[in-house]
């Protein structure tokens, strides 16, 4: 089975940092994602920008707009995909990831949420 990780941070508390701090605290991330990476469990890891596009469809259009629409100060900041049996495994291999090992993180509201996905595939009802 396959599981969505996202990664969300205090956005307002990391952009107040200078880059060099930035810098600094992404180098403590290397060795926790190599050990993530070495579980041989992540299907792709990925990195997110703050810039966002909003698609809905309204009155029979495609409507584009800037995102998000809520004021929030998290922001979703990384998304990785894993192979785990279940929950509870999904929950291991992620805790490995640096958003939960880096001390710093703590400070910056570093979280992972974990979810699992459900394929729509052509002639299958289940979700």
């Amino acid at each position: 089975m396959k599981f969505l990780c996202l990664g969300y941070m205090d956005s307002k508390k990391m952009n107040s940092l200078p880059q060099d701090e930035i810098n600094a605290v992404m180098q403590e991330c290397m060795p926790h994602l190599k050990e993530l990476y070495k579980s041989g469990q992540v299907i792709i890891d990925a990195g997110l920008t703050s810039e966002t596009k909003c698609l809905r469809r309204a009155k029979g259009k495609v409507k584009v707009t800037d995102g998000p629409f809520i004021e929030t100060k998290e922001m979703i900041g990384s998304a990785f995909i894993i192979e785990a049996r279940d929950m509870e495994e999904a929950t291991r291999i992620a805790s490995l990831h640096p958003t939960v090992q880096v001390d710093l993180g703590e400070q910056y509201g570093w979280r992972i949420e974990i979810r699992p996905i459900h394929y729509f595939e052509e002639g299958s009802s289940t979700i």
